[in-house]
């Protein structure tokens, strides 16, 4: 029973507590015990359930920052881990990041994105990581219209020569900004922008594209459906589920629980439930609520 009772104080005190209480938590055992928590409980817990709490240990930006060595480290690159931190993040979480995976690893994450994608991939995810994107509300409908022409005529008028067109404008403009551009893009060309993205280019930078673009719109829709695809079909990407739930706990998890209901007609945490199993169950759906 004190086994049983050890992880359920564990996902007690992970799932009620924020970040920064549970950076407090983490000094005050170092003091108390002369040990790292982490430590400890990498000796104690294993599976999912070790990875969700360690992942609720990590100061988010550090967290991203682990996420994305890991998918670049070692044989093949994880772009769509790569993809679904750098293309979601504000620019003061990307600085973050930047930091922690500096402090972390004494390596620089631009240069190791670069040396691990090509292409134009590379450039988008380059882009982003310069953090200057346009943070204010305010739209202008004429630099609208012109970014929408300017997409149309880089896109579907002659694709394949000039991406930098969508970098730019996808990487810096507001997200209000976009909306209007991406309205006056169906005006002009009757299409939707997902759709031409959609036709005239494939892969990892569709899939880049498309986030950045599905961001602007409806963020929490985006992590609604990246969610619903972790489970859906054989199988479950806990991953990803993991990662999504621990980063956007305290920024938009609600939210994101109200769109997946709306969308999938089913509650994310009856979704999870049937999905997962164990302690592991337990914390995920200990910290929904």
């Amino acid at each position: 029973t004190s086994e049983r009772h050890y992880e359920t104080a564990i996902i007690e005190i992970l799932s009620n507590r924020s970040s920064d209480q549970r950076q407090q938590v983490k000094q005050k055992y170092k003091t108390m015990y002369g040990k790292d928590l982490e430590e400890v409980l990498k000796g104690e817990l294993s599976g999912n359930f070790e990875k969700t709490a360690l992942a609720l240990l990590d100061r988010p930006c550090e967290y991203d920052a682990r996420e994305l060595r890991k998918a670049m480290k070692g044989a093949g690159t994880d772009e769509s881990v790569l993809i679904e931190i750098l293309c979601t993040r504000v620019n003061k979480q990307i600085v973050d990041i930047k930091e922690a995976y500096k402090r972390l690893f004494e390596r620089d994450l631009e240069s190791d994105v670069k040396s691990d994608t090509s292409g134009s991939l590379r450039k988008i995810l380059v882009s982003v990581l310069q953090a200057n994107r346009d943070e204010g509300l305010e739209i202008n409908a004429e630099l609208a219209g012109q970014d929408a022409k300017d997409l149309y005529e880089a896109g579907e008028g002659c694709w394949g020569t000039d991406e930098l067109v969508f970098n730019v404008v996808l990487a810096k403009r507001n997200y209000m900004q976009l909306r209007a551009t991406f309205q006056a893009y169906e005006k002009l060309k009757g299409k939707d922008i997902e759709d031409a993205i959609k036709s005239e280019t494939s892969g990892d930078l569709e899939k880049a594209f498309l986030t950045l673009v599905r961001c602007a719109r409806d963020c929490q829709g985006y992590f609604a459906t990246r969610l619903y695809e972790a489970m859906k079909g054989a199988g479950t990407e806990e991953e990803t589920l993991i990662r999504i739930l621990v980063t956007r706990a305290e920024i938009d998890l609600q939210t994101i629980k109200e769109k997946f209901h709306k969308m999938y007609n089913k509650s994310l945490v009856e979704a999870i439930k049937s999905d997962t199993s164990g302690d592991f169950r337990k914390l995920l759906v200990s910290l929904l609520h």
